[in-house]
């Protein structure tokens, strides 16, 4: 019979810490799973780890030759036969043996739920730094419906890949990681998902997941290369005209925000990244081409640039760039004089000391009540 849960764990050269991940795996109460290794030709040791573990649910499959990461995803995915498939990198690992069976029972109770998700908690080197503040969608289990879940997930992507476990009929019908974005791919199926499905989420941090120069988002950032901004813009643009198609939203106000606050901040200067410093920034003429590419007329590129331009001065602002700030809202203000919030914004500005003063206790009291729910 086929198992229930399919384990899918791409691995290349993370064989010595392929042990721990699968060793969480194995622990679980709930033993009704398959564990794929999906060995992308990979140079180290791997199909002697592999060969260690003594369960018959271990299966090794080695590429003749490397894939590439999410051709490796897909493929093992496509192998999997489970009802339910959960890819976890190498790298990281379940937290407890309870895991699995809150996740399967969830989802058998809930039929139209797509993939399910939690918190998950950083190692970095050996140490545990705390729950991964990105990774906070509040502090109750919640189950959203779709296009309220794509609202929040356009803010950013909450989602720790292994920390997901998906219905293998999700990807049948809507298909596996999309090639074209190697390094935000799996943000862009979460937001497909979401168009077509409920999500579920579970407060409790139950994934290890480890930041270390060797993975592969931090491949990616130290290349030099902006890949990871495009990416994640372009995620960005798709998804805002598969919600038009899909009657999810009438306009891209939203989006735009989203698309605004990510651009403005590879543009100037460039987002943070661990203790491996910031990530390859994006210039004014990548942003432009992926601009052009991806409107859909020129109310939505003017309503685009002036949201560009206040989340440039807002970034200049928290940089302490106060009149670098202030030339960027004016510019927004000339394409949308009617925006009252950042009429705030630029006078408070203006006024030195105490507007300064008071424009950071507003931060500073959000952020608070961010952090407290």
């Amino acid at each position: 019979m086929d198992p229930i849960v399919s384990f899918v764990v791409p691995c290349y050269r993370l064989a010595h810490l392929l042990p721990e991940c699968v060793n969480s795996i194995l622990a679980q109460t709930y033993r009704d799973f398959e564990i794929l290794i999906m060995d992308n030709c990979s140079p180290d040791n791997t199909p002697e780890v592999a060969a260690s573990f003594n369960d018959p649910r271990v299966k090794h499959i080695r590429n003749e030759v490397n894939l590439g990461h999410v051709r490796n995803f897909n493929k093992g995915i496509t192998m999997s036969r489970g009802k339910y498939v959960w890819l976890v990198s190498p790298d990281d690992w379940l937290r407890s043996p309870n895991v699995l069976a809150r996740y399967v029972d969830l989802m058998e109770r809930n039929p139209g739920v797509g993939y399910v998700f939690c918190r998950a908690v950083e190692v970095q080197g050996s140490k545990e730094v705390g729950v991964a503040r990105w990774t906070n969608c509040g502090r109750k289990d919640r189950i959203w419906d779709g296009p309220s879940f794509l609202m929040r997930l356009i803010r950013g992507d909450c989602i720790v890949l292994s920390s997901a476990m998906v219905r293998k009929e999700c990807y049948d019908k809507y298909g596996l990681f999309s090639l074209e974005m190697p390094h935000a791919n799996d943000w862009y199926l979460w937001c497909v998902l979401a168009l077509h499905y409920q999500v579920a989420y579970l407060s409790e941090p139950m994934l290890f997941v480890r930041i270390h120069e060797m993975s592969l988002t931090s491949e990616f950032n130290q290349g030099g290369s902006p890949i990871c901004a495009i990416d994640e813009l372009n995620v960005l643009w798709r998804v805002a005209r598969l919600a038009e198609l899909a009657g999810v939203i009438s306009d891209r106000r939203a989006f735009n925000t989203s698309i605004a606050s990510l651009a403005a901040r590879a543009l100037r200067y460039g987002p943070p990244w661990g203790k491996w410093g910031k990530r390859p920034g994006l210039s004014e003429a990548d942003f432009e081409v992926l601009l052009r590419r991806h409107v859909r007329d020129s109310k939505d590129e003017e309503d685009c640039r002036a949201r560009l331009y206040m989340a440039i001065g807002d970034e200049e602002f928290l940089h302490g760039q106060h009149k670098n700030a202030a030339q960027a809202y004016r510019v927004g203000l000339g394409l949308r004089p009617w925006w009252i919030r950042s009429w705030a914004k630029y006078l408070l500005l203006r006024t030195g000391g105490l507007g300064l003063y008071i424009r950071r206790f507003i931060l500073d009291l959000r952020e608070s009540r961010a952090e407290a729910k």
